[in-house]
């Protein structure tokens, strides 16, 4: 009989300054009070200074989420830094090898959710000029990418279409500071 386990995913649990705790978590458990996990959105700009955005697959059951627009992101398991969660959701979801000399860490902060727990949110910014037809999209989390511009975004957060201040709040100082080195 083949194995029809699903491998959980683990992530390593961290203290409030961002000290491993050496305890694990397995996804979609529920996390005790104050544990936080790290949490990256990797942000890709092209030298047009538009933004690869993708859509999210319909999986959760969640209007909120399915089927909106979004940038890569997804949590570090056990072992990984930010940059390695990075480099790996962006390889696994969209097929995409970024080049870690060409991306920087643009923003991190705790985020205490709703159920009390804790994560770090690590905003990674790339430089990276892959066209739509080679990536490799993982139809099981993404459905649909597309380049887009700063006012698109800003026009898809408005009407819904895209994850908007409450998932992405730092957007407006992103896209500030890397226009601003643009010119």
């Amino acid at each position: 009989m083949e194995n029809e386990s699903i491998e959980k995913e683990i992530w390593d649990v961290y203290d409030k300054d961002r000290n491993k705790t050496g305890r694990f978590h397995v996804r979609g458990e529920p996390m005790a009070v104050g544990d936080y996990h790290i949490v990256v959105h990797v942000w890709k700009r092209n030298a047009k200074g538009e933004w690869l955005i993708d859509k999210r697959t319909a999986r959760y059951g969640r209007s909120d989420i399915d089927g909106k627009w979004e940038t890569t992101g997804g949590s570090a398991i056990a072992g990984d830094d930010s940059l390695t969660a990075a480099l790996r959701e962006t390889k696994e979801e969209l097929g995409i090898d970024l080049d870690p000399q060409k991306g920087e860490l643009f923003y991190s902060g705790a985020v205490i959710a709703d159920d009390g727990h804790g994560f770090f949110r690590d905003v990674w910014v790339f430089d990276c000029d892959k066209p739509i037809g080679e990536l490799v999209l993982d139809e099981s989390e993404v459905c649909d990418a597309m380049w887009a511009s700063v006012d698109k975004i800003r026009a898809m957060m408005a009407s819904g279409e895209m994850l908007g201040e409450g998932w992405h709040p730092y957007f407006e100082d992103m896209v500030s500071k890397y226009e601003q080195n643009a010119k």
